[in-house]
């Protein structure tokens, strides 16, 4: 029988800004393609890095917007007839969108992906606790195109039901 050992959370010092630590990531969204963003913290997950992904609203998503909320709708149409609770679920918050992104890219299933996923924190906006820290960017997933051509995380959210 084997116990974990649960780490305490992260101490703030003087400044009010977090203590780092090296196997930590701090991601900033903004301006990032999800997918590609998300497969690379999904592969830093199992690595075995904790990683806190910041500005989740500001993810984007390449393709027409008609195009791309068309494909968010028909896929809010899928679930369980005899009683939605079994159904799957749709996450409509841009966080929890993120973060079911992430864990359709790990072995959900096995050990590996369950504590992996439990190392992720993913924020809307930045939080007061994480405003002194210095986040990164990954280069494979910035936008190469004008920003406008792409859509926010957060315009889908409005238009599959978030109300913020």
């Amino acid at each position: 029988m084997s116990s974990e050992v649960k780490t305490e959370p992260k101490e703030l010092t003087k400044e009010g800004e977090v203590a780092k630590e090296s196997n930590t990531l701090y991601i900033d969204a903004s301006e990032q393609i999800a997918g590609r963003m998300c497969s690379i913290v999904a592969r830093e997950l199992l690595s075995g890095k904790r990683v806190i992904v910041l500005n989740a609203e500001k993810a984007l998503v390449s393709g027409r917007s008609s195009s791309v909320f068309r494909q968010w709708q028909t896929r809010l149409e899928i679930y369980s007839h005899v009683n939605p609770i079994y159904g799957p679920i749709h996450p409509r918050r841009p966080d929890n969108i993120i973060r079911r992104m992430v864990r359709g890219m790990v072995p959900k299933t096995k050990s590996s992906g369950k504590t992996a996923m439990g190392r992720l924190r993913v924020y809307m906006g930045v939080p007061e606790k994480y405003a002194g820290v210095k986040t990164s960017k990954f280069d494979h997933a910035m936008a190469k195109r004008p920003i406008p051509q792409y859509t926010t995380i957060a315009e889908i959210a409005k238009n599959i039901g978030w109300n913020n």
